[in-house]
């Protein structure tokens, strides 16, 4: 018992869905299983539309972590002044990922942002996105009919900053093969966010806060197969490490 009370407790956002006709609130297992294989506890945030800042400052104080998970929804076009309407959307979901990350970062709190939370960390920090990624010589959305295995194959290369955090911390990787499950993509970082990889076609598919702990966004998938990727093991065990020192200090 002393041990998983030692652990940080990593809070997950969940996606809302409907599941046999019921609405739901789902999250894959592949993002709770990376925490815990790197001693962390996981928690899934659900959310209500209308909430998300009261529910944001009622956790927070309880976490040692956040993750931002993928999704199959995008984020509402206005809320990056954008206009038009997106098929597949969550309100709740956007409201409290914005209010976690709009308070999280003040308190340099670790926080790890996978594809759609990456793109909810950008707008959170005043960037804005592609709404549909142009079509160009790569592609980054595979077929969802195919097998889950072809889906999270890597597709593409990408490059990282050589004197970025994301390569140091990668002990010094300047470049990845990388799944690629999105249609959307960061457009403009804004003023808080640092570039810190890209695809060959310009599409940015890494970010960090700088003078920030921990605060890294990825456009791929690391947590599909973790233990069979070296980078992506990596991220992890050091998104965990931040949040244990996270712990320690919040605890002094």
């Amino acid at each position: 018992m002393a041990r998983i009370m030692d652990k940080p407790l990593i809070g997950v956002v969940a996606c809302r869905s409907i599941t046999e006709g019921h609405p739901a609130f789902t999250l894959h297992q592949k993002y709770l299983d990376a925490i815990m294989d790197a001693q962390g506890v996981a928690i899934i945030l659900p959310h209500r539309p209308g909430q998300g800042e009261a529910i944001s400052r009622r956790v927070l104080p309880l976490l040692d972590g956040l993750l931002l998970s993928g999704s199959p929804s995008n984020i509402e076009p206005w809320r990056y002044e954008a206009t038009g309407k997106e098929e597949l959307t969550d309100p709740g979901r956007d409201e409290l990922a914005l209010a976690l990350i709009a308070q999280a970062l003040p308190l340099h709190m670790p926080l790890l942002a996978i594809c759609r939370g990456m793109q909810e960390l950008a707008v959170a920090t005043g960037g804005t996105l592609y709404r549909q990624l142009p079509v160009g010589e790569i592609a980054h959305y595979v077929n969802s009919d195919a097998p889950l295995a072809a889906q999270y194959a890597p597709t593409h290369a990408i490059q990282l900053a050589s004197d970025g955090r994301l390569s140091q911390l990668l002990r010094g990787m300047t470049s990845l093969q990388v799944n690629s499950l999105h249609q959307q993509g960061i457009h403009h970082p804004g003023p808080l966010l640092q570039i810190e990889a890209t695809a060959p076609d310009g599409v940015i598919e890494a970010v960090s806060v700088p003078h920030h702990p921990f605060a890294f966004g990825v456009q791929w998938h690391p947590e599909w197969r973790y233990q069979h990727d070296e980078a992506s093991s990596q991220l992890f065990e050091a998104f965990l490490h931040a949040c244990h020192q996270y712990r320690k200090e919040k605890r002094l």
